[in-house]
This record gives C-alpha cells, structure tokens and sequence, in this order.
C-alpha cells in the first residue's frame, strides 16, 4: 500500500523542471519536433540555473561485461532525474518503458516523460523506481 501522505521523492526539483517545461510550452506552443524543445529546454534550464546534462551516455551492462550499445536520454537534471522528451500526438507503450530502461540502467529514482505534442498543454509523466 502506498503512503499518499509521504512526500514525493525529489518533489522540489521535479517542480522546477515542471515549470521550465511548462514555460517552453507557453512560449513555443505544439507542432515542433523534438531537437526544437530540447534546445529550448535547455536555454530554459540556463535561464533557472537547473544543473543538466543534455544526452549524456548510458553505459550498459550484461554481468560483468561492459556493452558497446549505450542509451541517450534527452537530460539528467540534478543528477538525480532523467528527462525523456518527446513530440507526438500521444505517449505510447515504448516510451514509457524507455523512461524505465532509462532508470534502471542508471540506477536513478525517478524519471519525467515530457509530451509536447499532445494538446495545447505539455504533458508531464513521473515515473519512480
């Protein structure tokens, strides 16, 4: 049974990444790929002094081997959240469990799936480990 009362892990970082998010929406609306919003994304974070990496390089592993085959997520903020975007009309199947690959290979708690093309407002998905 989840606690409903406990706080949310990372809660003041995730708001603030909320609020960058939503004001790249404000700004540039819907109907831009997705390069177009992690560009703005990241002058946004500049501008709110949020620390990111922008596509840093997940090593994978398989036992004690090191794989060639890396994963890209768009941000890691905080160095605590990993920030997947995306442009389509509705968040599919596969990129929820590209969020959850993502933490998992990392080994960070929580992940946000960030939607800018859904509807007039940028959607927003939290996902803990």
């Amino acid at each position: 049974m989840t606690d409903v009362s406990a706080p949310l892990l990372h809660a003041e970082e995730v708001f603030r990444i909320q609020g960058a998010v939503f004001e790249v929406n404000r700004v540039m609306g819907r109907g831009f790929l997705e390069a177009v919003y992690q560009e703005c994304l990241a002058l946004e974070f500049d501008a709110r002094r949020i620390p990111f990496r922008q596509t840093p390089p997940v090593t994978l592993a398989y036992k004690t081997a090191t794989l060639r085959q890396t994963y890209v997520p768009d941000f890691v903020c905080f160095e605590k959240v990993i920030v997947e975007l995306k442009a389509v009309r509705e968040i599919a199947t596969e990129h929820r469990a590209q969020i959850l690959n993502y933490l998992r290979a990392t080994s960070l708690p929580v992940g946000l799936l960030v939607n800018f093309g859904s509807s007039a407002r940028a959607t927003v998905e939290r996902f803990v480990l």
